[in-house]
């Protein structure tokens, strides 16, 4: 997700949130390991992804350029792709058996892709914004950039549940892409180097991962250019991580 916000003060602000403080500082910090990196395209503004069957399947962002991709790890190469109406500002993606679900910023679009061949196969609705989509085997979970999650639904897209996040019993704000690793909701904070483990009962982060080095890496410098992205493989227990306009995206272990 990404509002349009003066450069000048989203710089400031970017710079403010990459050390937390107050609830934040409390919380255990593990800086993330890079084991490989890959190759990830420079022009995509990742707002969603995910791991299947070996390849990754990621969504960009910005109006008159977000887009559907089958990606193969290894090159990078797009493999398929669909593009998103003009006006939509694509966001998360979840896969749910042989379907991909897709959320928009604003508008309360959803859609309802086949995971084969990216046809389209319905469409539904949902109040408020649309961030980021992850799963649990059991519902898809949405966030909003508020500090509550929703859950969903897979049949039928209505709540089931709402679960804020909290630091220290503090509100979580800006909650980001989302990605469910080894019973735990793993969330990228908007504006920050951090990921949050998210604790789906409670909702409790249980402890922040840092990838400042994966942004020093490959020289972010661009405010706009955080880490959004986080995908599992679970055959294999990789984790994945990348961001708006990456040129790589990381193996890393935590």
């Amino acid at each position: 997700m990404s509002r349009a916000v003066p450069r000048l003060a989203l710089l400031i602000v970017w710079l403010l949130a990459l050390t937390p403080v107050g609830a934040w500082a409390a919380i255990p910090v593990v800086p993330v390991r890079v084991v490989q990196s890959y190759p990830h395209d420079p022009a995509a503004f990742t707002e969603g992804l995910f791991f299947q069957d070996g390849l990754l399947f990621e969504s960009t962002g910005l109006e008159g350029r977000s887009s559907i991709r089958k990606v193969e790890l290894a090159t990078g190469r797009v493999l398929n792709s669909i593009d998103l109406p003009a006006g939509v500002f694509g966001e998360g993606i979840v896969d749910w058996k042989d379907e991909i679900v897709s959320v928009t910023w604003h508008g309360g679009a959803g859609f309802r892709w086949s995971l084969a061949d990216f046809g389209l196969l319905g469409q539904f609705g949902y109040e408020g914004e649309g961030w980021a989509l992850t799963q649990d085997g059991r519902d898809l979970i949405l966030s909003d950039g508020t500090p509550v999650l929703r859950f969903l639904d897979p049949a039928t897209l209505q709540v089931t549940r709402r679960l804020t996040v909290t630091a220290d019993g503090v509100p979580v704000e800006k909650v980001n892409e989302l990605e469910y690793v080894k019973g735990e909701i793993l969330a990228n904070i908007w504006l920050t180097n951090r990921i949050a483990r998210i604790d789906p009962q409670t909702g409790a982060v249980k402890g922040w991962i840092d990838v400042s080095a994966l942004a020093t890496r490959i020289g972010a410098t661009d405010p706009d250019e955080v880490p959004n992205g986080i995908a599992y493989d679970a055959a294999h227990d990789r984790l994945f991580v990348t961001g708006k306009r990456w040129p790589l995206l990381f193996e890393v272990r935590y």
